[in-house]
């Protein structure tokens, strides 16, 4: 019985060591232990569920700022059933970080059950669609808006082949989105690219990869963007300007209304680094775009000056605010990201 007692005691031990052994390795999982397939179905798998989130970083950072750390994971904790699925062009080289780098946003977000880092390889991720062309031709080197144009081009394509819902990587999640066909308006009659989703190939998706070609003109910032959007639905459906609250129905797709997602608009960003006396409830919003691309002053979230942002962060994003929001004598202007705008 003894000898019994003991075998249990060590086989409870030698359990606990492995636990603890693989916590230990998860608080410290940088680069080389991101979850890439920490799930059965691997990354292939949790995007043919057409539920995922998906964000987008066609730079080669690899450490995310605060604010893409704060979206990530603002969409995990607002969508807990559904895989947040990150897409990093990084990730497709064969760089490796070094053991002791020190990379918190990384280790914070790897810790986060349903979050997913996923190698963006372009030229497979095209194939099969009408981007594939295009993107074998093209001189990236020789492109002004190189960063976002491929981001746009990516969004499409994984969207179309996969479903789910893309957002830029400076959009926070307050509450789930209905929809599963929409577009979010920016303005009256002016689509977003920035927040949209749909079903596995959804006909206005592949509209958009041709017309992308089509119209190529990567010297106006946006034309493969949110000015493509804009032309696109103009074809898909008869615009019409919001009245009141209500959102637009189109074939098959649900035009959001601007408050949906831009309740502050873009010339006025600068509203979420102020102190309001009553700050607004966003009661008729899904997310919020922060316009991190007019950010060219390097405006931060600081701990302790009860600005807007950092409201938000702390409200929907508490993890990144407790570990990556800085005081006023740590904050650090940091230049504005590529990932979104």
């Amino acid at each position: 019985m003894l000898k019994e007692l003991h075998l249990s005691l060590s086989l409870v031990l030698m359990f606990a060591c492995g636990l603890l052994y693989q916590l230990t390795l998860r608080s410290q999982c940088f680069f080389a232990c991101l979850p890439l397939f920490t799930s059965p179905q691997g990354p292939d798998g949790l995007l043919r569920s057409g539920r995922s989130i998906v964000f987008i970083e066609t730079s080669e950072r690899v450490e995310p700022p605060p604010l893409v750390t704060c979206a990530v994971e603002s969409a995990a904790k607002i969508y807990p059933e559904q895989p947040i699925i990150f897409f990093m062009k990084k990730l497709s080289n064969a760089t490796q970080l070094t053991p002791n780098a020190s990379y918190p946003a990384f280790s914070l977000l790897s810790a986060i059950d349903n979050v997913f880092f996923v190698p963006l390889d372009m030229k497979k991720l095209f194939e099969d669609t009408p981007l594939f062309s295009w993107y074998t031709k093209v001189n990236s080197s020789k492109e002004k808006y190189w960063l976002h144009v491929s981001s746009d081009a990516s969004r499409l394509a994984i969207i179309w082949k996969y479903g789910g819902i893309y957002m830029d990587t400076d959009v926070i999640s307050i509450r789930p989105i209905p929809e599963k066909n929409f577009l979010a308006a920016q303005g009256s009659q002016h689509s977003s690219n920035g927040v949209f989703g749909f079903l596995p190939h959804h006909p206005f998706l592949w509209a958009c990869m041709e017309n992308f070609v089509e119209h190529y003109n990567s010297g106006i910032w946006g034309n493969q963007g949110p000015k493509l959007m804009t032309r696109m639905l103009k074809v898909w459906c008869k615009l019409q300007d919001f009245q009141e609250m209500g959102d637009l129905k189109c074939p098959n797709i649900s035009f959001l209304h601007p408050q949906r997602f831009y309740p502050i608009p873009y010339p006025q960003w600068r509203l979420y680094y102020q102190v309001w006396d009553t700050e607004p409830s966003f009661n008729n919003s899904y997310a919020l775009h922060l316009w991190n691309y007019m950010n060219q002053e390097g405006k931060t979230v600081v701990r302790g000056s009860n600005t807007l942002a950092e409201n938000l962060y702390r409200k929907h994003c508490p993890k990144t605010y407790r570990a990556l929001i800085q005081g006023t004598e740590g904050a650090v202007s940091r230049k504005p990201g590529t990932g979104n705008r």
